[in-house]
Order: C-alpha cells, then structure tokens, then sequence
C-alpha cells in the first residue's frame, strides 16, 4: 500500500499516463484502484485498443513514458498479435485489450468492488 510522497508520486504518474492515453486515443480508459484486493499491485489502468497497430502503439508510447520519468518496468507483452498486452510496473499494472477481449475477460465486472479513480485532465 502506498503513502505519503509515494502516494502522491504515483498518482502523479497515473496522470501522466492518462495524458499519453488521451494523446494517443485510446478507448475507455479507466483507472482501478487495487490496493485493497489481493493483488500485489496498487493499480489497475485498463484501455481497449482498435486495432494491433494501435495496441502496439499505445504500449510503445507508455513504455517510452515510463523509461523518461524514471519508472522501472517488472515486464511488459513484446510480441504484435495478442488480445491482451500487459505492462507491469509494480504498483501500476496497465493492460491493453483489443473490444472482444475486453469484454470476454473483463477486469472490471471481476474487480466490481476496486474503486474507479477519477482521473482529472490537467
């Protein structure tokens, strides 16, 4: 769990990261908050992708973003033709989801109870 500075730190990062969506489109972007379920990470940031392209765009802009601000990256998808990229930086996971794959694994109806993050464009 996260406090303090650390707190603030990574909510500033999250900001940035929802900057870099918008930036690059992505669909239904949504920020869960997971540091009360059992999941050793604070945060969930989901996205829905239109297309390989754009899939492998949007994970290229985060890792980019991640690498300037100084952010470690545990691991990240490196392949093109998946459903579901995943990047994991500790307490920030990100996942990227073409429509389908979306809604047949559903994160958010699984994690019901994590609460939404309002994140607010600066």
């Amino acid at each position: 769990m996260l406090c303090g500075g650390d707190w603030l730190k990574t909510i500033e990062i999250i900001e940035k990261i929802w900057a870099k969506l918008v930036e690059k489109e992505a669909i239904d972007p949504i920020v869960l908050d997971m540091s009360r379920t059992n999941i050793p990470t604070d945060y969930f940031v989901i996205m829905t992708a239109n297309s390989n392209i754009h899939m492998k765009s949007l994970r290229e802009s985060i890792l980019e973003l991640l690498e300037e601000i100084g952010k470690e990256v545990i691991y990240w998808d490196k392949g093109d033709e998946y459903d579901w990229l995943l990047i994991d930086a500790a307490d920030i996971v990100i996942h990227i989801f073409t429509q389908d794959a979306r809604e047949f694994y559903d994160l958010e109806g699984l994690w019901i109870d994590a609460e939404r993050i309002r994140v607010l464009e600066k």
